[in-house]
This record gives structure tokens, C-alpha cells and sequence, in this order.
């Protein structure tokens, strides 16, 4: 039947499942893996559901109107997400973000009619969160949303997120495996599917380099949307079942191997949980089982980033291309020990778990390294 939307916020949602194929049978793959296509949303990102359910939830309560100032500390697909969402309601935005975030991101931004405030690099997000809390003291009838501590960041996936995977699995699905960024879609997609089948094991996934949840130190990688460098509000760590660390260049090498073998063009973090998501596919007792993964961007936001520093987009010659026909390139397939294990790792005591805003710059992965968080 036909469906007219009533704006651009109702197509958010309802995306794919897609099987993996060619590149879980280079990486003898004993399990089904299956890829949740978040890029699949409006903004091409899974921060579209929780950018129209942190703004929708602010309305329905009555803790924002028409005249409220929102804003928000990002430097990536959370504030993209919150400018179209803001946008098709008529809302005011200001997105801070360190200096150093996407020249394109920032321009689509000013596109969605965000206004933006960019602070030192050197300061990371740290930075940006500290702008923000001093924005919204000097600006009246002013309010920060808040996603690494916000309730509807989880509750808008175990709502959607979980349901639709439980729907289109029929209940088959077995491990959830997903990156932490801000912690609320591996929360809000594990609690909703163990309440559902508690045999369900959740895999979290974090930059080999910035171990927080597995004990260790923040520190500086390029695994744009992962391991901001401190244990989010939202995050749920009783429901992480297995912590598996993924160092840069395999996520990165994995990235590009879906992409070419499989047609599907995934961003830096996805590299990262669907390396980890071989790994798991790839142990015996998995065999025959079912693993979904959360993709949450497509490679399209990170063409001007490291992830695809290699490629040349000019003209291929006719001696390359008729070389290329005869002598296919090889794709290399990462080493087995590529990807670091951390299985039932100590999850750091709660006084570890603190608001961003009161932390030291030191204690933040640099801005450089990262994009905001995706997951």
C-alpha cells in the first residue's frame, strides 16, 4: 500500500539485515553473520534514531518549546543527526565541535541550518563539552541533550533497534556484536534481546590502543565513533558477555575487503565489529549460528579520512585496467591473531564512571583520532 510520510523524521528506521557472504567465506567464517545496515537511515547513520528520540522525547515532555536552544558537544554523525531532526521541527541547534571535525560534516551542518562553535583540537571532545556547559550557562532557556547520559539513547533501541532484528531473525539471532562509542545501541540492542532470549551473548567491541572497558587506559586511535576514553552513563556493562579489541589497521583492512568482496560500503567502526565478528564466526562452537552485526555508516562519511588514503580517484589507465582483468588483485585476509581477545574482562569499578564534562583533557582520545561516537 502506499505510505506518505509526514516528514523526513518517520523514515528513520526499519533497515536492513544483509548477509555477509564472500568475506566470511575468506575469513572461514563457521556462523551466519549478518550486517543491521544503519546507513540506511535518512542521514546515513545509526545516530538518526537517537537524534529524532532525544528531541521528540524533549518536546513530548514539555522540557523544550519552539523558543529552546538545544546544544550539544559532538564532531560527527551524532550532530548531523540532530540538525535534521531539529530542522523538520522548526528548533534552534548549536553543535560544538573541536576544530579539527570534517570539513564536509560541518558544511552539511550549516546546510541543515545548525549553527556550529568550533574549539581547540588539542582539547578533543573534552573540549567541545566544556564549551557547551559554558554556552548553555550564558544562553537562557538553553538545553544540553546530553547523548552519553541520556536515557532515550538506549531506550530508542531496545524500542526499534531490538525489535527489528528480533522480527527479522524470527528469534534466531544468537550474538549481538557492536562497538562502544556512546555505549547506547550495544546497551539498548542487548538488554532487549536477553529479556527475550537470555541465551544471547553480547560482544563489545573497543580500539586495541584505548581499553577502557576492559580495564586499561584511554588512548589516542583512529577508530572514528569508538572508545571515547571514558565509561559512558548509558553503558551497561553487566550485559557484555565478551570484550574484543580491534586494532586500527584491521579494521581498516576489513573495511575495504567487505566493500569489494561484498559490494557494501562500511565505515571505520563497522570495519572494526564486523573484525571482531569473523573472529567470533570463525570459532568452532559458533558453527551454525547466527551473529548480527550493527554497521552504523557508510563509508561515504570517511572518504577524506585515512581509511581510504590509498585510493586514487583518477583516471585508471588502459594498461592497468587491461592488467587488472588478466591478474585479478589479490585482497589479503588479516592474520587470525590480528584482533586482540579480552573475554569476560574486568569492566573498571563505578567510580570510574564519571560525566565527560568533568574530565581532564588527557583523559579524552584525541579528537584527531576519532569522529563522534556512533555507537
Amino acid at each position: 500500500m502506499p505510505r506518505i510520510c509526514n516528514d523526513i523524521t518517520e523514515t528513520v528506521g526499519h533497515t536492513p539485515l544483509v548477509r555477509l557472504n564472500r568475506t566470511a567465506a575468506r575469513h572461514q567464517a563457521r556462523a551466519d553473520i549478518l550486517l543491521k545496515l544503519e546507513f540506511f537511515n535518512p542521514l546515513s547513520s545509526v545516530k538518526d534514531r537517537i537524534g529524532v528520540a532525544l528531541i521528540e522525547g524533549a518536546l513530548r515532555s514539555g522540557l523544550i518549546n519552539r523558543n529552546t536552544v538545544l546544544i550539544e558537544p559532538t564532531s560527527g554523525c551524532a550532530g548531523l543527526s540532530l540538525a535534521f531532526a531539529a530542522a523538520a521541527r522548526g528548533l534552534r541547534l548549536i553543535l560544538v565541535m573541536p576544530e579539527n571535525a570534517p570539513f564536509e560534516q560541518r558544511k552539511l551542518l550549516k546546510i541543515l541550518g545548525a549553527k556550529t562553535v568550533l574549539t581547540r583540537a588539542s582539547r578533543g571532545m573534552s573540549g567541545a563539552m566544556d564549551k557547551a556547559d559554558e554556552l548553555h550557562r550564558r544562553i537562557p532557556d538553553s538545553l544540553i541533550l546530553d547523548q552519553f547520559n541520556h536515557p532515550d539513547n538506549p531506550g530508542i533501541h531496545r524500542r526499534t533497534t531490538a525489535a527489528e532484528i528480533w522480527d527479522d531473525t524470527d528469534g534466531a539471532v544468537d550474538i549481538l556484536v557492536a562497538g562502544v562509542g556512546t555505549g547506547g545501541t550495544l546497551t539498548g540492542v542487548g538488554e532487549a534481546l536477553k529479556v527475550r532470549k537470555p541465551g544471547v551473548r553480547v560482544v563489545a567491541v573497543e580500539p586495541a590502543t584505548s581499553p577502557v572497558l576492559s580495564g586499561g587506559r584511554p588512548g589516542a586511535h583512529r577508530l572514528q565513533g569508538l572508545g571515547p576514553g571514558f565509561i559512558p552513563g548509558v553503558f551497561n556493562p553487566k550485559i557484555c558477555d565478551e570484550i574484543i579489541l580491534v586494532r586500527d589497521t584491521d579494521a581498516a583492512r576489513v573495511a575495504q575487503q567487505v566493500a569489494r568482496l561484498d559490494g557494501i560500503p562500511v565505515g571505520i567502526s563497522s570495519g572494526a565489529a564486523i573484525q571482531a565478528a569473523l573472529q567470533v564466526a570463525r570459532r568452532p562452537e559458533n558453527a551454525g549460528r547466527q551473529i548480527v552485526v550493527i554497521v552504523p555508516s557508510a563509508a561515504e562519511r570517511y572518504l577524506f579520512t585515512w581509511l581510504f588514503d590509498g585510493i586514487d580517484a583518477g583516471s585508471d589507465s588502459i594498461a592497468d585496467l587491461l592488467d587488472s582483468i588478466a591478474r585479478p588483485p589479490a585482497i589479503s585476509t588479516p592474520a587470525l591473531e590480528s584482533v586482540t581477545l579480552t573475554t569476560g574482562s574486568p569492566v573498571p569499578p563505578e567510580d570510574f564512571r564519571f560525566s565527560p564534562p568533568r574530565m581532564s583533557p588527557e583523559s579524552v582520545v584525541n579528537s584527531s583520532s576519532r569522529s563522534s561516537s556512533e555507537a
